[in-house]
């Protein structure tokens, strides 16, 4: 079963300028890419077009971005986890890496602490909130 975002949100989702710019053109260039990144890729541009768009010098210290450390809790289990959204090229889950593009790096993206969302995984459907975002490392 393909994962699945299904975002369940009490924010609007505010992405970066430069981050829009970046996203759009993955999602522009699909060609050659594996059916279940397809999926991915139009669920990822569904969230592209329902995002409000924001310059760098008004962007919310508290709103996920690429480059964004974020600590989630799992509401199911009450477990804390820390990752940093990051570019497909750069994603490595042993160092807590998760590309923008997989569904939970899309779950996150654009939205603010305090936010709770769910996803579909092929293991079932997860519900997280975000606990912290740190926006310190420089932006690519």
């Amino acid at each position: 079963m393909a994962a699945t975002n299904t975002i369940t949100v009490k924010n609007d989702v505010l992405l970066l300028r430069r981050d829009h710019a970046i996203l759009d053109e993955y999602v522009k260039n699909l060609h050659g890419m594996k059916v279940n990144e397809r999926e991915n890729f139009a669920r990822l541009s569904e969230e592209l077009a329902k995002a409000t768009i924001i310059p760098e010098e008004n962007f919310p210290e508290d709103r996920v971005r690429i480059n964004s450390t974020v600590l989630i809790k799992d509401l199911d289990t009450n477990r804390d986890m820390s990752l940093t959204i990051v570019l497909p090229d750069s994603a490595d889950i042993k160092q807590r890496k998760v590309s923008v593009l997989a569904p939970l790096g899309t779950a996150l993206l654009g939205f603010k602490k305090g936010t709770e969302a769910s996803w579909e995984a092929p293991a079932g459907k997860k519900s997280f909130k975000i606990m912290e975002v740190d926006n310190s490392i420089p932006h690519i």
